[in-house]
């Protein structure tokens, strides 16, 4: 998909080493000197993609972390390493487990300006996982956050947090 493979460039490097990895070894770790390559070739290390919140490295081995091991306080106003890869890892958890609803509808209200490269990062995630990895349960998931990402932007654009800063937690 030579779309895809252009909008790649306008993800933050974190994200872009991200795609790659997963595109390599999906969730499973690997060797840390192929990560520390891609790390050098995208102008970051694997230290900061560590920082980022999106990997493991430890033992010489690196790995994605799956959704479930993610931060459960995340907040997009309070990262100070915010990336696309987390911004759309957060989204699908939050879909997965409360569908449509306002949570879900507050967080990508909440992620403002990155909501269109989250988008198509979904596709493109969702490219990988179907054509090249084989990964049914993954794409699907990716799948079903872009089909109802017309209504969760109309959802979005009209829900309203009255608390102020909603605390979004991922207790399933």
């Amino acid at each position: 998909m030579e779309y895809l493979d252009g909008v790649q460039g306008e993800f933050d490097a974190d994200t872009r080493f991200a795609i790659t990895w997963f595109e390599q070894n999906g969730l499973n770790a690997g060797d840390y000197g192929t990560a520390n390559n891609i790390a050098t070739a995208r102008g970051i290390s694997v230290e900061s993609v560590k920082h980022a919140g999106i990997i493991e490295s430890s033992a010489g081995k690196v790995r994605i972390l799956n959704r479930e091991e993610l931060d459960p306080d995340w907040h997009p106003n309070e990262d100070k390493h915010i990336t696309i890869w987390e911004c759309l890892q957060y989204l699908v958890q939050y879909h997965e487990n409360q569908g449509l609803s306002d949570a879900t509808a507050i967080l990508l209200q909440q992620i403002g300006d990155k909501a269109e490269a989250v988008k198509d990062l979904a596709y493109c995630l969702y490219d990988i996982c179907a054509n090249k990895r084989k990964d049914a349960k993954e794409a699907t998931a990716y799948n079903a956050l872009i089909a109802d990402w017309t209504e969760l932007s109309r959802l979005a654009a009209t829900v309203h947090d009255t608390r102020g800063r909603t605390q979004l937690r991922f207790d399933v």
